[in-house]
């Protein structure tokens, strides 16, 4: 079965980054197909030491759980990420993960090439854009196929549920969902 895996860079418990993406997975699902969330809450992810070690033993030699994440993207045939957005940027944790993720890609089997995909940012009031653009940066630089909707992938929430209100914000999310779910579809066939 075809499958998206996304990956939530929200320390928080109860956070609207997980919520968003459920209600995206939600929409990947009703198109068929298989959607897995994982969370970096309790990971402390390192950067990128740009040893190259990767391109010998094929994996990061960093051991701190990425490569399990990285297992299974390379399995996957979607790859969707989501970041709160705390100071006008994404969090570290995803920044660091998605550059050894582009690391291992790169100097491995380029299994990133031609995946479909992209960003979602949540926040109170402002860095969005400046978030989307940030994370957008990853999926270009590694050959990955990136939909549009009907508008940029961002919800507005800051209190633990607040992004229910948003509701054109979620409708935009289901959007790119369904987007993403069609086109791994149609590109599978």
């Amino acid at each position: 079965m075809q499958k998206v895996l996304l990956v939530c860079a929200s320390p928080r418990k109860k956070s609207n980054t997980m919520q968003v993406l459920e209600e995206c997975a939600k929409e990947i699902e009703q198109n068929g197909l298989e959607a897995e969330i994982i969370s970096l809450r309790n990971m402390n992810i390192d950067s990128c030491h740009a040893c190259l070690k990767c391109a010998k033993i094929k994996k990061c030699k960093i051991d701190d759980g990425l490569n399990e994440i990285i297992e299974k993207i390379r399995k996957s045939d979607g790859f969707i990420v989501g970041s709160p957005v705390y100071f006008g940027t994404a969090r570290g944790s995803i920044m660091a993960a998605l550059q050894r993720i582009g690391m291992v890609s790169r100097a491995t089997d380029k299994f990133l090439s031609w995946k479909v995909g992209g960003p979602i940012a949540v926040a109170r009031r402002g860095g969005h854009t400046a978030t989307i653009q940030e994370m957008l940066m990853f999926f270009f630089i590694n050959d990955m196929i990136v939909p549009g909707s009907t508008y940029w992938n961002m919800v507005f929430g800051w209190a633990p549920g607040e992004v229910e209100e948003d509701e054109e914000g979620l409708e935009t999310i289901r959007r790119f969902g369904n987007n993403v779910a069609s086109l791994i579809k149609k590109i599978k066939d």
